[in-house]
């Protein structure tokens, strides 16, 4: 079971590579003085379907320049990833492909007449690991922000009110952009001996109470970066603004275990984790601090590992949720004794998986679990078994030009985009709204 989770752990992070790095940076001249001029940029890190992906670099010319002088072909960009945690920090170097090209100001926004800046817009894709900002380092079994070092070598001249730029080659970086995941804040919480890190993201200040949805990671994200574990796949978008709106603004914590949920008292994946404790204590103490959450709205959800662990506090701590999350869980059912099925029959529960998961396959995990609940008398429990997990963007295909096709146990990827679905009541009912209907009075 262990090494059927590191190996799709490494399977999956190597395709999930994606964000921002430290980068370098020099100068170039203008034709007209042959001054030199600090040029510099910035990477924009997105989380998409497979990871974090460095989507565009914001480009500081430090000199107006009129939005039609600039292409696409103006730029070459080169990169080069590497992993400090490696004995062979080296991963990959390659030209990215630049698709877009303008001028912006400092955020990056078009300009309608001119701007001292130019965004340079690349191809992404769940097979381009030149743009991964995330590296799976097979030695600790976690993934952990990779270094991106950037070189944008001007191509074209670029022509000017107060004369031509030429022979730009720009390789300092002044930092990097992460969206979404910039929204968060990390912290840190022990109890017992056991430290949990935690990334959390606080919505707008309003005149009523907040719901928390709380959401446990995967193998691969385990280990002391709390921003990991919202980047590694699309966690963080559970700030955005689309499922957000659900909730009229939510309370987001994302805590991080040390090693693997999973780590039970004997055994990997024995039904307990050394991590139980101090995991509700944390989220006590988080509740506590944070007097304008709803406690009758607290909702948790895990993928995998974090499946596991989500499988493991509703059974022990039923009464404390109104809701949860289960996608791909990895506690087998055999594990689940009846007793423990009729204490959790009456938690309304989602359960989500595709029947192309060779990790943890739905009929030894999820399908029985959730047959056993219905017939136990269970109202509000629900299953979503997917065929296999594609693309559904329309972006992104396979040879034969059908959606491209991920690893089966990706499952999350549909709940991250509120693509999870069914009839209820007699109404289509996405999940997020289903959630964010439960409370426990």
């Amino acid at each position: 079971m262990f090494k059927r989770f590191r190996k799709v752990a490494k399977t999956t992070m190597l395709l999930t590579l994606v964000v921002g790095t430290t980068l370098a940076f020099s100068s170039g001249a203008w034709a007209k003085d042959a001054k030199i001029q600090p040029a510099s940029y910035r990477t924009v890190a997105e989380i998409k379907d497979w990871g974090a992906t460095i989507t565009k670099i914001i480009v500081n010319l430090d000199k107006p320049v009129p939005k039609d002088a600039i292409t696409k072909d103006t730029f070459k960009v080169h990169v080069e990833r590497s992993d400090s945690r490696l004995v062979n920090p080296f991963i990959e170097k390659g030209n990215r492909k630049v698709i877009k090209a303008y001028v912006s100001d400092k955020s990056g926004n078009p300009v309608k007449k001119t701007g001292n800046y130019v965004v340079l817009e690349m191809e992404i894709g769940p097979t381009i690991t030149l743009g991964s900002a995330i590296h799976y380092d097979a030695g600790s079994g976690f993934n952990g922000w990779n270094d991106n070092k950037y070189t944008i070598t001007q191509q074209k001249a670029i022509k000017t009110k107060s004369g031509t730029i030429s022979g730009l080659k720009i390789d300092t970086s002044t930092g990097e952009i992460r969206k979404l995941v910039d929204q968060f804040k990390t912290g840190k919480a022990s109890f017992d001996g056991v430290t949990l890190t935690y990334a959390d993201y606080t919505p707008a200040k309003d005149k009523v109470k907040n719901p928390l949805v709380i959401w446990l990671h995967g193998m691969g994200e385990g280990g002391t970066d709390p921003t990991i574990p919202i980047s590694g796949n699309k966690a963080a978008n559970f700030a955005s603004k689309d499922i957000q709106s659900y909730f009229g603004g939510a309370y987001v914590l994302a805590p991080q275990t040390p090693t693997y949920w999973m780590d039970g008292f004997t055994g990997f994946g024995d039904g307990s984790s050394k991590y139980e404790q101090a995991l509700m204590s944390l989220i006590k103490d988080y509740v506590a601090k944070n007097k304008d959450i709803d406690t009758d709205r607290i909702y948790i959800g895990g993928d995998s590992n974090g499946g596991y662990m989500t499988m493991l506090m509703i059974r022990d701590y039923k009464d404390y949720f109104a809701a949860a999350m289960v996608v791909c869980e990895a506690l087998k059912d055999s594990l689940i004794t009846d007793e423990q099925i009729s204490e959790m029959k009456d938690l309304p529960i989602w359960f989500v998986a595709a029947k192309t998961d060779t990790i943890v396959p739905p009929n030894d995990y999820m399908i029985p679990t959730y047959n056993r609940l219905v017939n136990a008398g269970a109202k509000d429990v629900h299953m979503s078994l997917f065929d296999n997990v594609v693309d559904t963007s329309g972006l992104y295909k396979k040879s034969d030009k059908t959606p491209y096709e991920y690893n089966g146990h990706w499952s999350w990827i549909y709940v991250y985009n509120n693509e999870v679905s069914k009839v209820i009541n007699g109404k289509k009912t996405t999940m997020m709204a289903w959630l964010a209907s439960k409370s426990l009075d």
